[in-house]
């Protein structure tokens, strides 16, 4: 399947796209063209929230301080150390398996057994306390 072509002199194959609308150009003449009209970027399709994700069952919390904050959940997922730790198959499959479990808690408990999933708490539990994590080392 060959190039588009250009859309601006539509005679030759685009190499290039604006960074701004994707229109497929040919060359920097092309380009210029194009740029003296302003243009915007192309409406993307609105995203469906994935309910598969969601919860149905209700999780009691016996102390308000447990539950996480939007900013630490962000911290989380942010962490460079936690994507890479999650690349690991088998630690996505005990995750998957406390999660889809209707007894969560017997479910860690038995992942706390497993080395890379008690590595996997920790990196987060320094992450959500990172002066505690300086304690464990001074003792």
């Amino acid at each position: 399947m060959g190039r588009p072509s250009c859309g601006v002199c539509v005679e030759a194959q685009s190499k290039y796209k604006c960074p701004t609308c994707f229109m497929p150009y040919c060359s920097l003449a092309c380009f210029k063209n194009h740029r003296e009209v302003p243009c915007t970027k192309p409406d993307l399709p609105e995203q469906k929230p994935e309910t598969h994700l969601l919860s149905a069952r209700s999780i009691r919390v016996d102390e308000e301080s447990w539950v996480l904050q939007k900013d630490q959940f962000e911290s989380i997922a942010s962490s460079y150390e936690i994507r890479n730790t999650l690349k690991n198959d088998e630690l996505c499959r005990i995750i998957s398996n406390i999660n889809s479990s209707t007894n969560a808690e017997d479910e860690l408990d038995k992942a706390l057994r497993d080395p890379a999933f008690r590595e996997f708490s920790d990196k987060i539990s320094c992450i959500l306390n990172p002066g505690e994590q300086s304690e464990v080392i001074e003792s």
